[in-house]
């Protein structure tokens, strides 16, 4: 495991290039960075232009295809509030609520955590969002230098349940994490190939992981129910394919939005496993 690194401005500049418009929590100095905050950074990728604004390119897969995932992630997410896996409000840092309020406050060392795996989440998208446009833009030596990270981040993301379930565990995790991963990239090169069957297969593969992991989270936690678990990473899933869309489509204000989207979402996954983790096992978060 490399040891952490310290993110100079130059840096942070760089990566914001090579992002794009990384959005609002990339650039604010407040965030310390947060969309850099895979602390296990090897390199920063060089930076890159993006292509100009010209007409969008056609792609294969239907627009009905992404609404209806859009729709689904949307109904998915307030039911997985509604079935009490996360309060939709809920900040990792939660201050101190009104005596009135149903929810107990987190404890010092669930919100660290909510913290911590918030971080990791968000160097998820980032690097996936970075192979992303880099194979778009056929930038192929970006493309792997950034796809490394993303295999050393969801390391990291597996990792994290070791120190609860073991070493045998986190091996599972990351090999489902993995599949995660192969799935988006799988829907990207169908989609800079302008294949719909391929598109089509690899939206599967991508829906059927994500029943996979919310079974294994289920049955290691059971404070995070399998139902809850898979409508969050269903939605996820499709945050995923709908930038790939837009990045292909060189449609980069309404990339942005997604990404504003994306980055909550996860804060939800993040702080709903924080919690989880809190109630099982309650010693160790007093």
């Amino acid at each position: 495991m490399s040891q952490d690194v310290t993110v100079d401005e130059a840096t942070r500049v760089d990566a914001v290039r090579l992002t794009g418009h990384l959005h609002r929590t990339c650039i604010e100095p407040a965030t310390n960075f947060v969309c850099l905050v895979q602390a296990r950074v090897n390199t920063v990728l060089p930076s890159t232009q993006q292509s100009g604004s010209g007409p969008p390119k056609e792609v294969s897969m239907s627009r009905d295809v992404v609404r209806r995932l859009a729709h689904r992630r949307e109904l998915l997410t307030v039911g997985a509030a509604i079935a009490g896996l996360l309060p939709l409000s809920n900040s990792a840092f939660a201050g101190r609520r009104s005596r009135s309020s149903k929810v107990k406050p987190r404890s010092d060392r669930t919100s660290e955590t909510a913290a911590a795996l918030r971080d990791l989440w968000i160097g998820h998208i980032f690097w996936v969002r970075a192979v992303s446009l880099a194979t778009i833009e056929k930038q192929e030596a970006i493309a792997k230098s950034a796809e490394r990270q993303a295999v050393a981040n969801a390391q990291s993301i597996a990792a994290t349940i070791e120190p609860f379930y073991g070493a045998a565990a986190r091996d599972a995790f990351f090999k489902l994490l993995a599949g995660h991963y192969g799935a988006v990239k799988a829907y990207l090169a169908a989609t800079v190939a302008g294949d719909a069957t391929r598109q089509g297969a690899a939206t599967q593969s991508l829906t059927s992981n994500a029943e996979q992991i919310a079974d294994f989270l289920s049955k290691a936690n059971p404070y995070l129910k399998k139902d809850a678990v898979n409508g969050l990473l269903q939605a996820h899933g499709s945050h995923h394919i709908q930038q790939i869309q837009e990045l292909t489509d060189h449609q980069y204000d309404a990339e942005a939005q997604t990404w504003e989207e994306m980055k909550n979402h996860v804060y939800q996954i993040a702080d709903a496993t924080a919690d989880a983790l809190a109630k099982q096992f309650a010693e160790r978060f007093s």
